[in-house]
């Protein structure tokens, strides 16, 4: 049987920071982003700041409801790579299978070591505090799903174990949310389901699942039942990409359909290229919205065929928007994601009627890169952004682009 270990650092954006500068470990302070770009939401706080009720990815201004004296400090992202990759030094020294989840998690198959998970993930405890000051939270369990669950019941610095023979006990009467993948659009599939714990995903019928949710709904129905068995990535080996996905939050709420065709351009265009940096297209595409009281929406869909070119990507976003919004709110910020990935050249069935427009608009994209790589991203640009008062925005990473 394996050993899989999870290894979550401890708030580590507000942890990086205390290191740097020791002051804030008394006061209440939480990273956040920029308030000026509307990027304003927590992204880490202290134990302190915890306490007084301040929650990761709410608003500056809701924080300080809660902690008036709470000190915001930004993000200061080359000193946290610098000691993600000295922390994955230490697990190196545990473990030749290393998985990153992120900056902060990764996974470790420590199955050949010869001791207990627990032990040796209270070995990587100590060693992580004493040589880095920083604590971890580690999951010790038989496959990864139950060892990141494990990693998130206790924290800050502690070791849970999830084994065969404990985990009905432990994780099924958790909310069914605690799953990984399980985000807030798939719980609500669920609890008009009435599936509440991932004990009642557990005991459901596979096939009800499957029904009820696609490939998906089995997936999570083996992960409910510990029957997740993915390998943890050697270290070095390059894991395979599922998804490729951006948003943004531009300086102004959008307000019409114009706006969001303008943005969700934008996006496409992030997301297109970068499929096509790494020789890949996509059969399903989807959509995100988070409006002004910051609750989110999506839908996707999948295409006839699969594709990197910013055109369609945006095209379907666009109609996927409109079936999704109904401009009771204003909107704050946007995603899009192109998913079920393959190789870009892998051959098609095509149709006797088709002509060649649509490689010449891939190959016209292609020629699009290679201008703005050698002269800039602003030598060429689409006619229908040309006044866009969004073309400033940043694109952000909707979330792990390059998923394992």
């Amino acid at each position: 049987m394996r050993t899989i270990l999870h290894s979550d650092l401890n708030s580590f954006y507000a942890s990086a920071a205390c290191l740097s500068r020791p002051e804030l470990r008394k006061v209440p302070m939480a990273v956040c982003g920029d308030p000026a770009a509307r990027h304003g939401i927590v992204l880490s706080k202290n134990e302190l700041a915890k306490a007084a009720g301040v929650e990761t990815a709410e608003a500056i201004w809701q924080a300080r409801e809660k902690c008036p004296d709470l000190v915001v400090v930004e993000p200061d992202f080359s000193l946290y790579v610098g000691l993600a990759l000295a922390v994955r030094r230490i697990y190196a020294d545990f473990a030749d299978r290393v998985e990153p989840f992120g900056l902060d998690e990764a996974w470790l198959d420590v199955s050949s070591i010869g001791a207990s998970g627990k032990t040796v993930a209270d070995e990587i405890r100590a060693r992580v505090k004493k040589e880095l000051g920083l604590t971890v939270s580690v999951g010790a369990s038989f496959n990864k799903v139950f060892s990141k669950l494990a990693s998130d019941l206790k924290k800050p610095d502690a070791t849970t174990v999830i084994s065969p023979d404990n985990y009905r006990e432990v994780a099924w009467p958790l909310p069914a949310r605690r799953l990984l993948f399980v985000g807030p659009a798939t719980e609500e599939k669920l609890r008009r389901r009435n599936l509440f714990t991932i004990g009642d995903v557990a005991r459901c019928r596979a096939e009800s699942l499957r029904a009820a949710l696609g490939k998906h709904g089995e997936t999570l129905w083996m992960y409910a039942n510990g029957l997740e068995n993915a390998p943890v990535v050697p270290i070095g080996e390059e894991a395979m990409i599922k998804s490729v996905g951006n948003s943004a939050t531009p300086a102004r709420d959008l307000v019409s359909d114009s706006d969001a065709k303008e943005l969700l351009a934008i996006l496409s265009e992030s997301v297109g290229e970068r499929l096509m940096e790494h020789g890949l297209a996509g059969w399903t595409v989807s959509v995100s919205v988070r409006d002004t009281s910051l609750e989110v929406a999506m839908a996707q869909r999948k295409l006839p065929l699969p594709t990197a070119l910013p055109s369609e990507i945006g095209s379907c976003a666009m109609e996927l928007f409109r079936e999704l919004w109904d401009w009771r709110k204003a909107v704050r910020s946007l995603g899009v994601c192109v998913s079920n990935l393959e190789p870009e050249n892998r051959p098609e069935q095509l149709s006797i009627f088709s002509d060649d427009k649509r490689a010449r608009q891939w190959a016209l994209e292609k020629a699009v890169m290679d201008v703005r790589a050698r002269y800039g991203r602003g030598i060429v640009r689409r006619a229908m952004l040309m006044e866009s008062d969004f073309l400033g925005v940043d694109p952000r990473e909707e979330h792990a682009a390059f998923q394992r």
